[in-house]
């Protein structure tokens, strides 16, 4: 049957968050779904027979005995929160009269003289007996004042100021509502749906703007189970007090994450892990370590260590990677990937003796980055580089232009942040090639002509560059160029898609694309130069070679002289992941029956799979006859290739708890990081995608975008105002997410791409003086 089953895309429409985790196949004209983990086929029963069958409601048929415990919590919380609509819908229709807590202005002032609402007045008098119902309301808001000041006095106004405006916050706006009974006034007209929405998000916004909140929060994965608690809970649902949030509440969380993280253990013990050190630098000479964990299904927070005083040791520094990898478990532990700086290396190598069993490995991601600020540092490419900043901080920094350039790009920004000021210089000279016609339609255009910003020196100047066709030619080729490089960054990145697999071949392609770019080899051999003085470390790391070996979307497309090179460095992964020789010799006779596409290697379904499956699903679905091989192939195709991490981790106050200078208070604050870098994690397989919106002009974007948009001496206003309250924000467009592993073709049979260099160093200066030829024929 199988055989039959057509597999189906996923379509927009598709919104429910159960469809992520779940295939879709198409058998004659009935859909069916597989359970991503336990791998059950459902033939009927829709999207919600999957969700509960994940989400583990008895009685609505089997259970998933193998989704991560935090799947089956999100999907439990969704399934409730329907739950729960469907019987407030059912209350409501059974319900004559409900509440409406209203603002006084809302109020008619009518109804103040309503006997309905004000109490029962007597035939011929003016004495009105009070409504039971509003005494019961103002009594309760009196005690809750009462409470709210006692609490105001007991909190601290440093950290904990944040709790009491909270409180405070939430008082002021009850105090102003009024209940009344909605359906027994006549004078009274219930407010549309759109209006109690409104009325809820501005509460929400002077909620979040008094704590001083980043906007972020909303974007965050409890918040509408927060609002759907509220809800559930009704009007008088106290709030937690300061030493709630400090005391029992944290602790919960904690343990609650402890809990996730012994779970995950059961995951590297079957695929291996990444230890993954990241290394915070403070303005103040603070210098943190992060240490993470990864495996494909998540990636967790283990703690972080003030290194101040060890980084510049070689020996503390490698101390201290052991006790984390004795912490983990070393015969779970694959790889330690930090930056590839000379103390790292050195306690590495440090590691590697001591842990026969696993590599230390730089950062693919750090090597890229500098590959591309090297880039940057090429004469001719700096000065474009220039030329656009000096456009993108004339548009950014005046409202009116801004407006303009919307309108002609139909609201897409031309700035691009990525995870470093490098990468996003060459995403953002890309956006902006993108919108040519755009940009040189609206300086043309009789708008821009009528404008007060035309005739001012930073108009003039950004007409002229987006006039200039030599500016334009140049940043076709710098796209043509950068794009494979950042394909490389994107790929060692990737949360998709574990990039073991990947790295290699995408090197290749972004060497490949160079060289068919320039042709001539005096001019592609310059930018080798730079991408090897910065690839040399990864180099003498056989992991990527054995990725690539391993991986049968490449491996079957490449020169047989390519593959027996590489199988060097395969046989170097084998004798140190697998200690046991017994098992050694089983993979290398099991090798021949992968090479030579073998039993079930050979078979159309494996040949077809190898396009569409990751290689370690691939690995684990048909490698069962060379169960060896299988385990050790899936090990090394199960990590990454980069210690960075993305969780907004501009938003964590780490550094607060090395300023703390009470011993008590620090681990309380250390346990507050925990909770929120590893809640963060989590985030990223479970939020919307909503957040891909970009906004180059908010706080979280500023640190890599502050070169594009910061003002400068053209940006100086002489005519009309910079008011951001004239900006016309319309629906913001989304930058599309694409897995750049997918085009990474086939063929992989020139030799002089990954031939060894005997001697790779930088020449001085080799970079500055690459002659304007190099793009006046492109």
């Amino acid at each position: 049957m199988e055989m039959d089953l057509e597999p189906v895309a996923l379509t927009p429409q598709k919104q429910d968050i159960a469809w992520k985790h779940c295939e879709v196949y198409k058998y004659g004209d009935r859909v069916q779904m597989r359970c991503l983990y336990c791998r059950k086929m459902f033939k009927g029963g829709g999207i919600t027979r999957v969700k509960e069958h994940l989400a583990g409601k008895k009685g609505q048929g089997t259970i998933c005995d193998q989704v991560p415990e935090d799947v089956r919590q999100f999907l439990q919380q969704c399934l409730d929160g329907t739950v729960r609509r469907q019987r407030k819908r059912h209350r409501s229709s059974l319900e004559p009269h409900p509440i409406a807590y209203l603002p006084p202005s809302e109020v008619d002032a009518s109804v103040v003289h309503s006997d309905v609402n004000t109490g029962f007045r007597s035939p011929g008098s003016d004495v009105v007996a009070p409504n039971p119902s509003l005494s019961v309301s103002r009594t309760k808001q009196r005690t809750y004042r009462s409470r709210k000041n006692s609490f105001d006095k007991s909190a601290s106004a440093n950290a904990d100021g944040a709790v009491a405006n909270i409180s405070d916050l939430i008082a002021r706006d009850m105090d102003n509502l009024i209940p009344v009974a909605i359906s027994s006034v006549k004078n009274i007209v219930q407010p549309s749906s759109k209006d109690r929405e409104k009325t809820i998000h501005m509460a929400i916004g002077r909620f979040l703007f008094d704590i001083g909140a980043d906007f972020d929060a909303v974007n965050s994965v409890h918040f509408q189970p927060m609002i759907d608690a509220f809800v559930s809970g009704g009007f008088g649902v106290s709030i937690p007090t300061h030493n709630d949030l400090r005391g029992w509440i944290l602790k919960n969380c904690v343990e609650e994450t402890k809990k996730e993280i012994d779970e995950s253990r059961l995951l590297w013990k079957r695929t291996g892990c990444s230890i993954l050190v990241e290394q915070l630098d403070s303005g103040e000479g603070l210098k943190i370590l992060n240490f993470f964990v990864y495996c494909p299904e998540k990636v967790v927070f283990l703690k972080s260590v003030d290194a101040s005083e060890i980084i510049s040791s070689v020996d503390k520094l490698y101390e201290l990677f052991k006790e984390v990898v004795e912490e983990i478990g070393e015969t779970h532990v694959v790889q330690v990937i930090t930056k590839c700086e000379d103390h790292y290396i050195a306690a590495g190598k440090l590691l590697m003796d001591a842990y026969p069993s696993l590599y230390w490995v730089p950062c693919a991601a750090h090597c890229m980055d500098m590959v591309l600020e090297d880039f940057g540092k090429v004469e001719w490419i700096s000065e474009r580089i220039e030329q656009a900043r000096a456009v993108t901080r004339f548009i950014y920094n005046h409202s009116g232009v801004l407006n303009l350039m919307w309108r002609f790009t139909s609201g897409n920004d031309i700035v691009q942040p990525a995870f470093s000021c490098s990468a996003t210089n060459f995403t953002t000279l890309g956006r902006i090639a993108d919108f040519k016609p755009n940009l040189q339609a609206m300086v043309s255009s009789p708008e821009w002509n009528d404008c007060s910003y035309s005739k001012e020196a930073g108009g003039l100047a950004m007409t002229d560059t987006i006039s200039d066709e030599a500016f334009w030619k140049a940043l076709t080729l710098l796209t043509h160029l950068t794009y494979p490089l950042l394909r490389v960054l994107r790929i060692a990145c990737s949360e998709k898609r574990p990039a073991m697999g990947y790295v290699y071949a995408a090197l290749y392609r972004a060497k490949e694309a160079i060289k068919k770019l320039f042709v001539e080899r005096e001019d592609y051999i310059v930018y080798w130069k730079i991408i090897d003085s910065r690839w040399e470390q990864q180099r003498l790391i056989p992991l990527h070679a054995a990725g690539f070996f391993l991986n049968p979307k490449f491996f079957y497309n490449t020169d047989e002289e390519m593959r027996s090179e590489i199988l060097s460095a395969v046989f170097d992964c084998i004798e140190r992941l697998v200690p046991d020789v017994t098992i050694q010799d089983k993979i290398i006779k099991e090798r021949n029956s992968y090479k030579n596409a073998v039993g079930v290697f050979g078979r159309n379904l494996a040949i077809r799979a190898r396009d569409t499956m990751l290689p370690a699903e691939w690995w684990s679905t048909y490698g069962e006859s060379c169960l060896n091989l299988s385990r050790f192939a899936i090990r090394i195709l199960s990590q990454t290739c980069s210690s960075l991490v993305e969780c907004r981790r501009n938003l964590i106050p780490i550094e607060q708890i090395y300023q703390s200078k009470n011993c008590l208070e620090q681990q309380r604050l250390r346990d507050i990081v925990f909770v929120q870098y590893n809640m963060r994690l989590r985030r990223r397989y479970y939020e919307s995608r909503d957040d891909s919106v970009i906004d180059p002009l908010s706080r979280s974007n500023m640190d890599v975008l502050e070169d594009w948009v910061s003002k400068n001496q053209a940006c100086i206003q002489i005519n009309g105002s910079s008011d951001w309250k004239s900006l016309e924000l319309g629906k913001r467009t989304q930058v599309p997410i694409v897995d750049e592993a997918e085009d990474l073709g086939t063929g992989f049979d020139d030799a002089e791409i990954f031939k060894e260099e005997k001697e790779v160093r930088e020449e001085e200066g080799f970079y500055t003086n690459i002659s304007e030829k190099v793009y006046t024929d492109i």
